[in-house]
């Protein structure tokens, strides 16, 4: 498409996380001036834990323009180490994929997801981001899509980007109504300083802690923040969205860890840790219509063992943008963007299915082999 035709398109990107707030990022790259993000939240809060922004994420953030935002909230890793669970094995220590793929070294940035979002909310034109929209309906009239939001706005676009979750609206009404597939796991995750993390964070570097009835204890250090995310999961039959635990629970949950990986389970706030059940989504047939596409977890929501999540959606945002520049109409770039997207992420839905074993790990990036 020409860029005066991009310029004038109405797009509308329906969720504020990640995904949607890159994709707006990408499309002000490459001239889009009528963009508009319509996030449910009626505030943005910092919420969730530590990612790690893998190398041709970073290359995307140096395009864009944002990279020294990024940098300025997260801290440069140039490895991942995976440790049996009473830590005195280190079963495979690889440097992160890609990292000198490019012009300049493109180190993995440990990131908190709120920093992270409120770097990409900061670099958006004033206006583009609308909060308090949560979708009510979606109707995809072919060239155009018509919203209707709860609090009764309507929007009508060119272009619609379903950025809106795992539990997407869009991708519910439109192209699948498949529900979200329980893992059999519980993720529990905090945030706490580091002087309280009994020696775990030695340098940038994240270590996950593996143990043999698959329970993992994932550190990933946040040292600008003078902080250490720490996430635990284990196998569970409770399909419950937010199970309740005690510290005791993961006391007894990590017995024969590294006992300093116990001891900050014994000493979390537990008013401050995040559980949930932990899903994924099976690959839907297609993600596009002639005028609406999703993106991110909306599209192919994967489970977190390869910590691909956020990658994939800052990947999509650039390749959706991309493939308007590449595509004749919007119909053809949303045609291109899927069949550049899809497969790739449908292998990484089926690899994060697979999980890690502590007896069989053979590299610490499955995905990459």
């Amino acid at each position: 498409m020409q860029i005066s035709d991009i310029k004038n398109l109405r797009i509308a990107i329906v969720g504020g996380g990640y995904g949607g707030a890159a994709l707006a990022k990408a499309l002000q790259h490459i001239g889009a001036e009528n963009v508009h993000v319509y996030e449910q939240a009626s505030a943005l809060a910092q919420v969730g834990a530590g990612i790690g922004l893998r190398p041709p994420s970073v290359e995307l953030f140096r395009k864009w323009g944002i990279f020294d935002a990024i940098a300025a909230v997260s801290s440069p890793s140039d490895h991942l180490e995976i440790i049996s669970a009473d830590g005195k094995h280190i079963l495979a220590t690889e440097e992160w994929p890609f990292m000198h793929a490019f012009e300049q070294v493109n180190h993995n940035r440990m990131i908190h997801r709120g920093d992270f979002i409120d770097v990409l909310l900061s670099v958006l034109p004033e206006g583009m981001v609308h909060l308090g929209h949560k979708l009510d309906t979606i109707v995809d009239h072919g060239e155009t899509a018509m919203l209707t939001f709860a609090n009764g706005t309507v929007v009508e676009a060119d272009l619609v980007i379903g950025a809106d979750g795992i539990r997407s609206t869009v991708r519910h009404q439109l192209f699948s109504q498949q529900e979200p597939v329980f893992s059999g796991e519980h993720a529990y995750r905090a945030v706490i300083a580091i002087d309280d993390a009994h020696g775990l964070v030695t340098d940038n570097n994240p270590r996950f802690y593996m143990g043999e009835n698959g329970t993992i204890a994932y550190n990933l250090p946040l040292p600008h923040r003078g902080q250490l995310s720490y996430d635990i999961t284990a196998p569970s039959k409770d399909g419950s969205w937010a199970p309740q635990i005690t510290n005791d629970y993961l006391v007894r949950l990590l017995e024969g860890f590294d006992e300093r990986i116990v001891a900050v389970a014994g000493e979390l706030d537990i008013s401050q840790v995040t559980s949930r059940s932990v899903f994924d989504i099976d690959p839907i047939d297609s993600w596009h219509t002639d005028s609406v596409a999703l993106l991110g977890d909306a599209a192919h929501a994967m489970l977190h063992h390869q910590g691909q999540g956020a990658n994939s959606a800052i990947m999509d945002a650039d390749s959706l943008a991309e493939a308007l520049l590449q595509g004749k109409s919007v119909k053809d770039a949303l045609a291109i963007y899927q069949e550049i997207r899809k497969p790739l992420t449908d292998e990484l839905q089926r690899v994060s299915r697979q999980g890690w074993h502590a007896d069989a790990v053979e590299s610490a990036f499955p995905a990459n082999q």
